[in-house]
């Protein structure tokens, strides 16, 4: 269906949830980041996002938890970071040790950006719809940010990635 669609932006995901720690009765907080290529506006008044979250992986629990998400939009040239940070589960690893990935608080929600990232969006969870597999969470923006335009990461299908060409006026 790719070849019909075309390329998607692939994002970072961060999300924060207070979880139980398994081997032992205290509640540790936990980031996480995940790899997702299905994503949109939805809205502009008010301003919503977004994402699509398969049900097996642990961000859909953090989420859930959570109901909180940050998005990260990548440049191209951080591509092998994207990519391990969607072939890993989060569950036992930090994801932003494992990539190299910088962490900085968000100012509107509980959660983590990453310092590498072109802009953020931080979103609270107003609504999830059922998509089969998925779970669509949509997130009312609370704050966006650019923080440079730079060729953006996007996704066409396996490993296979592209980017934009910033064409002069």
């Amino acid at each position: 269906m790719s070849e019909l669609t075309g390329p998607s932006q692939a994002v970072l995901v961060t999300t924060r949830a207070v979880i139980e720690d398994k081997f032992s009765t205290k509640k540790i907080t936990k980031d996480n980041i995940i790899t997702i290529a299905w994503h949109m506006n939805t809205s502009s008044s008010p301003q919503l996002y977004a994402i699509s979250v398969g049900k097996t992986r642990y961000s859909y629990k953090m989420i859930s938890s959570s109901r909180v998400f940050a998005v990260n939009f990548m440049p191209y040239d951080l591509k092998e970071k994207t990519i391990k940070c969607g072939r890993v589960s989060g569950e036992h690893i930090d994801k932003f040790r494992e990539a190299g990935l910088t962490k900085i608080e968000a100012d509107k929600i509980d959660c983590l950006l990453i310092g590498e990232a072109l802009g953020y969006l931080e979103c609270e969870v107003i609504n999830e719809i059922e998509a089969g597999d998925h779970v669509i969470f949509i997130g009312h923006v609370l704050r966006s940010e650019l923080k440079e335009q730079d060729h953006r990461l996007y996704h066409i299908t396996g490993d296979k990635f592209t980017t934009t060409k910033r064409l002069e006026s």
